[in-house]
């Protein structure tokens, strides 16, 4: 049973970029907090804070309707950290603590415990004390309500997944001593109270984050006299390799005065500030674990895969740039044939409801350089007067086959059964031949090697953003890629707009398939394995309607990118041969898989680093690629024109291609790989499942 396309797919797409554009949020989250860790906010005024407050301890408790300052008692000294837990600094400071045998409490924060759980459960194993520094290390003070929640919600389920357990401990980030707290200090102190926790200043600030040397921590963490001390140091957020220094020195100069080392809540005489963390704080605490630690895997991934595009992008372009350069010097170079010995040429054209261009597609050919064609127009069972169209040329080297529909490879089959000569011309219904293109196509088969010759196709109505991006798309993409293959020898399409076939070499192949929805790349890729080379003629030139709507554009590119893969899967298989096959398996292929699905895969993630690296600041190596991207595609697209002999007016677009357009190919290659890997796919046409024997009429004269 034929599976159904997917459908409903791009919210997917939209919702997988959106994740991956929050991981990155999350990553520089955690990697860089916001703002400076050292510099303190301004106080502010303090007119709200109750005196009690701010001359008490460093304590506030505003759980209840009336908030309580807990003071140290004399003696006592509690040891905090801040801004851990570091991998580098927290072991050390551990290390230094059980060689002293004292306890200490660690505020940390969400984002650390998430990238190091491992270290928190080695604090708490150790007997420490933990407490919360919110989750990105953001100034509660100058913090909306919602986020304080979203903050304090975050760090505790980063705790709880990590050690199973819950405090209520916490030290907002940029706080200081009482009586350093202002209005806004005192509103978030009562915001954090509200919801369940106690907020721990400190009285002396060993001011590690920017001391020189470690006598400076220590003087700043050592009291005057012998009252009860809240010492902050800390753990994380840079270089504390003085703080480690300082530390030793500091526990044995508070043990030479006799003190007391306990956690916050022993000095303060309070229980336990620990508990077990609920069932749903452990869960979304291991969620979270995970989620972070995928998201700071993330930048280093990407920066190898902007990398790996830009090569990719690089050395593509300067591979077509020289491609073109060497085809048109070795095309300089190509001998003039007589006419005499030009090969007679037949031509089939398919069509299926071409009434308003079969006529000049006709005549096209009749001036194309070839005097004694002979031309088969295959009516594929149109509803509209397709036959009568063709039927009014009137010339008798025109012959009219009608069958009922069947698709295009069997119109095209009809065609070559029909046709006279050895040479087969196959021109879509929609395109207008040169002048000269037919007789210069019948011209390279004077090379007794070659099965096939793909034309050279243009955009014809160049009104209106759409057509023009085409434009630019056929000369740049299109006509420089077939210039390259064409030097490979095996190239992968020949055109069904425009290209010609010896006979001998399509019965060597069965025919035209019906096996892909691009049959003009999977005969070409047949005529390759079957050691015939398929060239390209850059002058043989022919004009095609293009689509005019977004809608039809997108429905033609999901063909040929449906196709395209079909194509390559049904000829995988040559990478393993010789000859032109193997030129086919191992240049040809490798270069499509590449360049057409490789690439565009990447290229929507690439966008979005780049717009994220933009909006930050965190990084501008994206925006600088993609300028010079820009660039490079401009000077490629000048090249490209001048090698086609078009006109470079219409340069200025190159930029908008890149942004609007080319992303809309990409998504379309995406379309196609998930149509792919259902194992559905759309139809050219509808096919009856008995195919009738075609009908024969002369054209009417």
């Amino acid at each position: 049973m034929r599976k159904a396309a997917p459908r409903g797919h791009w919210w997917l797409l939209a919702s997988v970029l959106a994740a991956f554009l929050a991981v990155l949020f999350l990553a520089t989250a955690v990697l860089r907090g916001d703002g400076d860790r050292g510099v303190a906010h301004d106080r502010g005024p303090d007119h709200l804070v109750p005196k009690s407050a701010a001359r008490g301890g460093p304590v506030l408790d505003a759980r209840t309707a009336t908030p309580v300052s807990l003071d140290i008692p004399p003696g006592t000294v509690a040891l905090t950290f801040d801004d851990g837990p570091d991998p580098t600094w927290t072991r050390q400071i551990l290390r230094v603590l059980a060689a002293k045998q004292v306890p200490a409490t660690f505020f940390v924060t969400g984002a650390h415990v998430a990238e190091h759980p491992e270290l928190v459960r080695a604090l708490t194993a150790a007997g420490h004390e933990v407490g919360l520094h919110t989750f990105t290390h953001t100034d509660l003070a100058n913090t909306p309500a919602w986020r304080t929640r979203l903050e304090l919600a975050a760090s505790r389920a980063a705790l709880a997944g990590a050690t199973g357990t819950s405090t209520t401990l916490l030290r907002p980030p940029y706080s200081s001593m009482p009586d350093a707290v202002g209005n806004r200090d005192w509103q978030a102190a009562l915001r954090t109270g509200e919801l369940g926790y106690l907020t721990v200043l400190s009285t002396h600030d060993g001011l590690d984050w920017q001391a020189h040397h470690a006598e400076e921590i220590v003087r700043g963490a050592l009291p005057e006299r012998d009252e009860g001390a809240v010492v902050l140091l800390h753990d994380g957020g840079g270089d504390r390799s003085r703080t480690v220094a300082a530390l030793g020195g500091i526990i044995d100069t508070y043990k030479a005065r006799g003190y007391r080392f306990a956690t916050v809540s022993q000095a303060v005489d309070l229980p336990p500030q620990t508990s077990p963390a609920t069932a749903f704080d452990r869960w979304y605490g291991t969620a979270l674990i995970a989620l972070v630690q995928t998201a700071l895997a993330v930048p280093p991934v990407v920066d190898w895969l902007l990398a790996g595009v830009a090569l990719l992008t690089a050395a593509r372009l300067l591979l077509l740039a020289a491609a073109a350069t060497v085809h048109r010097r070795r095309t300089a170079k190509r001998p003039l044939p007589s006419p005499a010995s030009r090969p007679r040429v037949s031509a089939v054209v398919p069509a299926h409801n071409e009434e308003a261009t079969i006529a000049s597609c006709v005549r096209a050919l009749l001036d194309g350089g070839c005097p004694d064609i002979d031309i088969v127009v295959v009516d594929d069972g149109s509803t509209d007067s397709t036959v009568e169209a063709a039927r009014s040329v009137a010339d008798a080297r025109v012959r009219v086959v009608t069958q009922p529909n069947q698709g295009k490879p069997a119109a095209l089959n009809a065609g070559i059964a029909h046709a006279a000569h050895d040479i087969i011309l196959m021109v879509d219904a929609d395109t207008v031949i040169a002048p000269d293109a037919a007789a210069h196509l019948a011209d390279a088969f004077a090379d007794p090697s070659v099965g096939a010759v793909a034309g050279n196709t243009k955009v014809a109505d160049r009104k209106g953003l759409l057509a023009l991006w085409q434009h630019l798309e056929y000369v740049m993409s299109f006509g420089l890629e077939r210039r390259l293959f064409d030097l490979i020898g095996a190239s992968p399409t020949v055109p069904g707009a425009i290209g010609a076939f010896r006979r001998s070499a399509l019965v060597s192949c069965g025919g035209i398939s019906a096996d892909t929805l691009a049959e003009d790349t999977d005969i070409a890729m047949a005529l390759c394995r079957a050691d015939w080379r398929v060239v390209y003629r850059s002058d043989a030139h022919a004009l095609t309607h293009v689509p005019s709507t977004v809608r039809e554009l997108w429905h033609q590119r999901h063909r040929w990118a449906y196709g395209t893969l079909q194509s390559i899967w049904k000829h995988r298989r040559a990478v393993q041969e010789t000859g032109v096959a193997g030129l086919l398996g191992r240049r040809t292929l490798p270069y499509l898989v590449l360049f057409q699905l490789v690439l565009p895969l990447a290229a929507p993630l690439m966008d979005v680093v780049a717009l994220y690296g933009l909006t930050t600041g965190t990084t501008s190596a994206p925006a600088v690629a993609w300028g010079a991207f820009c660039l490079a595609q401009l000077a490629l697209a000048a090249h490209a024109l001048h090698q086609d002999g078009e006109s470079p007016r219409h340069l200025w677009l190159v930029p908008l291609q890149l942004t609007a357009y080319r992303t809309a190919l990409c998504l379309v290659t995406i379309h196609a790989l998930a149509t792919a890997a259902l194992g559905a796919g759309p139809r050219w046409r509808s096919q009856p499942t008995t195919p009738a024997e075609p009908h024969v009429h002369p054209a009417t004269v």
